[in-house]
């Protein structure tokens, strides 16, 4: 049995879906709907059961799952950027976390947990998935922070050897409707170019960038899951590994070709970044993969401009979900 938290959600139905496409059906989902539309992700899926997150919860602290758990990928976690509420963050993001690897290690369950890239900060450390960096990092915004103290969490206590921990870079692509604000670019620029016919990019406030040539590590939604999916079914490898594809990308890029995929003329307009944000703001993300590659994920991912043209097409165009 493989349990996936965030099941319903971005990466864990994307996820879900891919296991289905290898005939696994042995998977339990852990989410809330709330009143998103999440519940749409998971039509035309495969798995056991799914159980809420509060009932999951206390039958982990209660040791009490009525079946046997081979792997638990934990992608369940508040991913909003701008969340403001620490308490919130440490509770739902961290401490959750914690208890799930309390629960798997004893039993020698596999544990695969979802960090992000924002916890490398400014970049200023760099982008090495080296578990002996973490104590340098400098996350820019309570919710990278809230994933960093896992991660500082498992490297104190001794276990990044006996688990695997996920930095997933700008991951984009079907299955992310629900996200409102926090969807990514893609998705938003498209509904802009729909509905007027151009796409709206942040201004560059520093001189060595000039506007939308602020870059990012983009990675198709389906090469995170492939590349998630590895360490499901290589058990013995453990630690620290950035999923991006190794490539940065600038914005204006992204928008060239979601143009191209929709066949229109480019028409690209800067607007001001509110200051809140300026502080905060990464402006160059680039994932070093040399581990993955090393470990032997050998999956050739697609490039900007095929997943946007696959998603763009296939999904976007059409209002289509993975599995429909």
């Amino acid at each position: 049995m493989i349990i996936v938290t965030g099941g319903a959600g971005f990466i864990g139905s994307a996820l879900v879906w891919r296991l289905n496409q290898i005939g696994k059906e042995d998977i339990v989902i852990v989410d809330n709907f709330g009143k998103t539309d999440k519940w749409k992700n998971l039509l035309g899926l495969n798995y056991f059961e799914m159980i809420e997150i509060k009932e999951f919860l206390n039958r982990i602290i209660d040791d009490n799952l009525p079946f046997d758990v081979d792997c638990i990928v934990h992608l369940g976690a508040c991913s909003d950027t701008t969340e403001k509420d620490g308490d919130f963050l440490h509770e739902n993001n961290t401490k959750y976390t914690i208890e799930l690897a309390k629960f798997c290690l004893p039993k020698k369950i596999k544990f695969i947990v979802a960090s992000s890239a924002a916890t490398y900060g400014d970049g200023e450390k760099g982008y090495a998935d080296d578990e002996n960096n973490l104590l340098s990092l400098r996350p820019l915004n309570m919710y990278a922070y809230s994933k960093h103290m896992f991660d500082i969490w498992a490297y104190k206590e001794e276990i990044i050897d006996k688990i695997v921990i996920l930095k997933y870079f700008n991951v984009y692509g079907p299955n992310e409707y629900h996200k409102g604000e926090m969807r990514s670019v893609v998705h938003k620029a498209f509904e802009q170019i729909q509905a007027e016919g151009k796409i709206k990019l942040f201004k560059s406030y520093k001189s060595e960038y000039a506007d939308g040539e602020q870059k990012r590590d983009f990675i198709y939604v389906k090469d995170a899951v492939d590349a998630t999916l590895f360490f499901i079914q290589n058990n013995s490898i453990n630690g620290v590994f950035n999923i991006g594809t190794g490539i940065a990308r600038s914005w204006n890029d992204l928008a060239k070709a979601i143009f191209k995929a929709l066949g229109k003329p480019v028409n690209i307009e800067y607007i001001d970044m509110p200051e809140n944000l300026r502080s905060k703001y990464q402006y160059f993300t680039q994932a070093d993969i040399s581990k993955l590659r090393k470990v032997g994920f050998n999956h050739k991912m697609h490039t900007l401009e095929e997943g946007i043209e696959d998603y763009v097409k296939n999904y976007l165009l059409k209002k289509q979900y993975l599995a429909f």
